[in-house]
């Protein structure tokens, strides 16, 4: 069964009061994460170890594999992206009662969290990503990755939130201006909602 790019939960023109214009989407999802999904399913047509298995037992086992290096690149950027379009809401920015008391127990204050989350983001040199992730220990912490890897190949925890710092992400609608991004997903973009429901 052949790996396919899922359809956006809102319309590509949805989020561009927000922040984010129909070409970046169209360009991102249509393009860039079909991309990804077609040449995954490539190396699974040629590989017989890979076939019958989930996009996660995938990112899995072709993590730290230098072998595997491309399967990696791109099932972790398929799964990255497949939570991405879920983290992004036209009407985004607002934080659920729960998830707010989680963060301020866990990072001090809402803002906190926020400048934390920032700085992942600000910080990862590159291309990459920025994670809100419920650890082992319980707690929620902010955490960076580079390239397509992602909290589920470190283990470092459940991904609830995460933002991509490549510049395909944002290059139309901020240039250069990766914190004007960021601050602007963490303000108006963020799924805070979907992000209390992964909480449980």
């Amino acid at each position: 069964m052949a790996f396919e790019l899922p359809p956006l939960p809102y319309e590509t023109s949805a989020l561009a009061g927000a922040g984010m214009c129909q070409e970046t989407l169209e360009l991102h999802h249509g393009k860039h994460h079909q991309a990804y999904v077609t040449a995954l399913n490539g190396f699974v047509e040629k590989n017989p170890a890979l076939q019958g298995k989930s996009l996660e037992e995938i990112v899995a086992l072709s993590y730290g594999q230098s072998d595997l290096a491309p399967v990696f690149n791109n099932s972790g950027q398929h799964w990255n992206h497949i939570l991405f379009w879920k983290n992004l809401s036209p009407t985004g920015g607002g934080i659920p009662g729960k998830l707010e008391a989680k963060l301020i127990d866990d990072f001090g204050s809402v803002q906190a969290f926020k400048d934390a989350f920032k700085t992942a983001a600000t910080t990862q040199f590159g291309s990459g990503w920025a994670w809100l992730i419920l650890a082992a220990d319980g707690k929620l912490k902010v955490t960076k990755t580079p390239n397509g890897s992602n909290p589920l190949a470190t283990g470092e925890g459940k991904a609830l939130l995460g933002l991509d710092v490549w510049e395909h992400s944002y290059y139309l609608d901020f240039r250069n201006r990766r914190p004007d991004y960021t601050q602007n997903y963490l303000d108006k973009l963020a799924n805070y909602e979907f992000a209390a429901a992964e909480l449980g």
